[in-house]
């Protein structure tokens, strides 16, 4: 954020590359936890690659699980990572978000004189 107060705005094509870097930014985080489910569904739920794929983007993106858990292992990580994947999906919304945030604020505090 290197906008000093008395400066005007972004420039469009400026804001649209930080836009895609926080979009980038996002999309690397969603991949590393999609990552995570999947090496975890995988080696503790004993399911294949195209089901531990599924239940991991399942549970992502806040639809529930696909597969039933068969015992105390795989159903101890399922709950975890679906207290992980809400945690990632607020912050990668978080992420994507703060550089339109940040400008429609950023907007309101212009003209601003500092009274």
């Amino acid at each position: 954020m290197d906008e000093k107060k008395k400066r005007k705005l972004q420039p469009l094509p400026s804001f649209a590359r930080r836009l895609g870097i926080s979009a980038a930014i996002m999309a690397g985080i969603v991949s590393l936890a999609l990552l995570a489910g999947i090496m975890g569904y995988h080696t503790i739920a004993h399911l294949g690659w195209v089901d531990s794929l599924l239940n991991a983007s399942m549970i992502l993106t806040g639809m529930g699980p696909v597969d039933p858990m068969k015992d105390d292992a795989a159903k101890l990580f399922a709950s975890a990572y679906a207290l992980f994947s809400g945690v990632v999906f607020l912050s990668a919304v978080g992420v994507l978000l703060s550089p339109i945030l940040h400008r429609i604020l950023r907007s309101f505090h212009i003209d601003d004189d500092g009274l």
